[in-house]
């Protein structure tokens, strides 16, 4: 990932309930070309970096049903 003196943000969608299954998305750290992404429920694990054109792609396939 980017070095970068900004810290990240985490939100979670508002159409995630509180089962415990979310995923957080630190979006204000995508002007580094990359949209950091982690489990909630381990907050201090790994986090996943894609590209934001491939989260883009995701978010898209995913609105449209087409996973």
């Amino acid at each position: 990932m980017t070095t970068t003196t900004e810290s990240p943000r985490w939100l979670k969608s508002s159409y995630s309930d509180n089962g415990g299954n979310c995923v957080e998305v630190a979006a204000n750290l995508a002007v580094s070309g990359l949209v950091p992404v982690r489990d909630s429920k381990t907050p201090d694990g790994p986090i996943l970096a894609p590209s934001c054109a491939s989260w883009v792609a995701f978010v898209g396939a995913v609105q449209a049903d087409s996973l």
